[in-house]
């Protein structure tokens, strides 16, 4: 008798690509010299010194809290100013016209969790794009869920709505509710992001999907990356599409410090609910509250503070803002330079518009990846191919990349 575990426990164990990819990276970096290797494999800025960012601003309003904001416990909704502010840091000028609710939680990952344990049954389907970030299949599993997948793009790389009307068809005929899950904008790991037309697409074909029946849908929008994915109204403008929606479907944003704040080992995120109905809004801040007492308790205070305080004073706020924006522009300058050295190369890309990572398809990212370690360039691989973290290669080591990327495609017979 070798396992102690429980049947639905045993033989689990997570095998992380990025953080294997990125031990590899500084195991050669150690070897050989940081200015010698290329590592594109963590979804953090680091600037091109190959510093971790943290936005100055931020910092300083973190360090300068009172003691007694560093160790309290916090509400385990929230704090009440946070759960206010949120709102304003997630939807900005384009907040949707319904009820809505706010809990926060440990990160966007919590917020994740906490869609999949509640909005659906044991054994049921959740739907995400054929090119996902990896946890969520591991959220999915460890809850005793499914993850299936469409194919994201058509052969046009245009925003494929009939694979996704065709795979919620298919599983909304063997269960009678729905989580399907999208990362927009500046999708990890692809960059891409629906345009505003695309997503008030999705919410027709859901509407239309579901009309007459009494299945229900929560569509999960993971706006992880949005303070990265361009002028900041207007890459929150597809907000708007959330008002009035139909009865049977929820809205859940998942929002996170991690990125915007530069606070990604504070774990402080919130998941908002924007629904028609104001007891579906209720039910959603009551179960998850639950579910965050049954997990993990309360979360960071002090990252709950520090948005609090940035988002109640104006110049807090546009210091911050400003931070943000010199370091959107360096990770967009690195984009150019590989999407202009990709298109010269002959180097195909999933069409890449914002945010930290881009990707390339390949159909053996693995072989691809070692090839490259031999250059010292280190990138992580994917099911359907290899992502790059634009994100943390300072912009010198970007020159020449996309042509290594294509020779070690060729090199491995692709």
């Amino acid at each position: 008798m070798d396992s102690f575990a429980a049947p639905q426990a045993k033989g689990k164990a997570a095998k992380d690509n990025i953080f294997a990819a990125n031990a590899a990276a500084v195991a050669a970096a150690a070897k050989y010299g940081d200015d010698k290797v290329t590592n594109g494999t963590i979804g953090a800025i680091m600037d091109d010194e190959g510093k971790l960012v943290c936005l100055p601003t931020v910092e300083k309003v973190y360090r300068n809290l009172p003691t007694t904001e560093l160790i309290a416990y916090a509400p385990i909704s929230g704090l009440p100013e946070y759960l206010d502010k949120v709102l304003v840091a997630a939807f900005g000028d384009s907040r949707p016209k319904g009820y809505i609710g706010a809990v926060a939680t440990a990160g966007g990952t919590g917020a994740i969790h906490h869609a999949i344990w509640n909005y659906t049954a044991l054994g049921d389907t959740v739907i995400t794009s054929d090119w996902y970030w990896g946890a969520y299949k591991v959220l999915c599993l460890d809850a005793g869920r499914k993850l299936d997948t469409y194919q994201m793009l058509t052969a046009e790389g245009q925003y494929n709505l009939p694979a996704l009307k065709a795979k919620v068809e298919e599983v909304l005929g063997r269960q009678d509710q729905l989580l399907l899950i999208i990362n927009t904008p500046a999708h990890n790991p692809t960059g891409y992001s629906l345009n505003d037309d695309d997503l008030q697409a999705v919410l027709a074909m859901l509407q239309e999907v579901t009309a007459g029946t009494a299945k229900k849908v929560a569509l999960f929008l993971d706006v992880a990356y949005i303070d990265y994915a361009g002028e900041k109204n207007a890459v929150r403008k597809f907000f708007q599409g959330l008002s009035d929606l139909p009865e049977n479907i929820l809205a859940i944003i998942a929002y996170s410090m991690s990125k915007g704040f530069t606070m990604y080992g504070q774990r402080t995120g919130a998941m908002i609910g924007v629904a028609s109905n104001e007891t579906a809004i209720q039910e959603f801040k009551d179960i998850n509250q639950y579910t965050s007492r049954a997990t993990w308790s309360n979360i960071n205070r002090p990252a709950m503070r520090t948005l609090a305080n940035i988002y109640s004073d104006p110049e807090l706020l546009q210091a911050v803002e400003q931070e943000r924006d010199y370091y959107y522009q360096m990770i967009k300058a690195r984009a150019d330079l590989f999407v202009q050295e990709a298109q010269a190369c002959g180097l195909s890309m999933i069409p890449y518009v914002a945010g930290f990572f881009l990707s390339i398809p390949a159909k053996n990212p693995e072989a691809i990846c070692d090839k490259l370690h031999a250059d010292n360039i280190f990138v992580v691989p994917l099911a359907a191919g290899v992502r790059v973290a634009l994100c943390s290669i300072p912009l010198r080591k970007i020159g020449g990349m996309a042509a290594k990327i294509k020779a070690a495609m060729t090199a491995v017979g692709e």
